[in-house]
């Protein structure tokens, strides 16, 4: 398995979710022996990410704008923005656990009405939530962020045993906090905790503003030309 060897699926070829004129192609693996943490491990170190149980890169003709990154948790440095957020995470709560609280859908519900009414997630389910969030191969946590008693955000997390992967994440839009930015600093916290070097946020996509966050977190590194260079 270690030597990356697997057959892959190319799906048509669609619109572009993220840039706009652009034509999207994507590869699947195919092969059942990598659906496991310690498969997937490898596959999202050479570029791979997970959507539900589907393991994929994208493969686009004409257009190489994901690109593959990740989180260097142990050198992490923080900016002036996020040293504001760090004093902001002292007054909340968090804590990865194996299972969502009962409430959890209720924030779902509302983020999804609130920012994502136009979208596919519209109208929100519990069934399709699971489907493209989890996967039953692979070991993942939920982190709940809590403001007193409050719950507020929920990011789902993929472990492995060197890395995360941060997956999706939810919260309340009515808060003043940049609670998405609060979630990525609470996984490099938990990373750090656990001995785990890098965190792995999913492609960074500079021409497109919902997807081009991920290079405030210094240092990371980049996939280039099939090698991890450092940012």
């Amino acid at each position: 398995m270690n030597d990356l060897s697997f057959r892959i699926g190319l799906t048509p070829t669609s619109d572009c979710n993220y840039l706009p004129n652009q034509r999207e192609q994507l590869g699947v693996v195919i092969d059942q022996d990598w659906f496991s943490p310690h498969g997937y491990q490898l596959l999202i170190a050479s570029g791979y990410r997970r959507s539900g149980k589907a393991i994929y890169k994208p493969m686009c003709s004409a257009c190489q704008a994901c690109v593959p990154l990740r989180v260097d948790c142990f050198l992490f440095s923080p900016s002036k923005s996020q040293k504001r957020q760090l004093n902001q995470m002292k007054k909340l709560r968090w804590e990865f656990k194996p299972q969502l609280d009962d409430d959890w859908f209720s924030l779902y519900e509302k983020y999804i009405t609130a920012r994502h009414a136009n979208g596919s997630m519209y109208p929100p389910n519990k069934a399709h939530f699971f489907e493209f969030s989890t996967a039953e191969w692979m070991d993942s946590l939920f982190l709940h962020v809590y403001d007193d008693q409050k719950l507020i955000a929920i990011a789902v997390t993929d472990v492995f045993e060197h890395a995360l992967s941060a997956v999706y994440s939810f919260f309340d839009p009515d808060s003043t906090l940049s609670l998405g930015t609060l979630c990525v600093l609470f996984q490099i916290q938990y990373s750090r905790k656990t001995g785990r070097r890098w965190l792995y946020p999913g492609y960074q996509i500079d021409g497109c503003k919902a997807m081009n966050y991920k290079v405030r977190f210094q240092p990371h590194q980049k996939l280039i030309d099939g090698q991890w260079q450092s940012q």
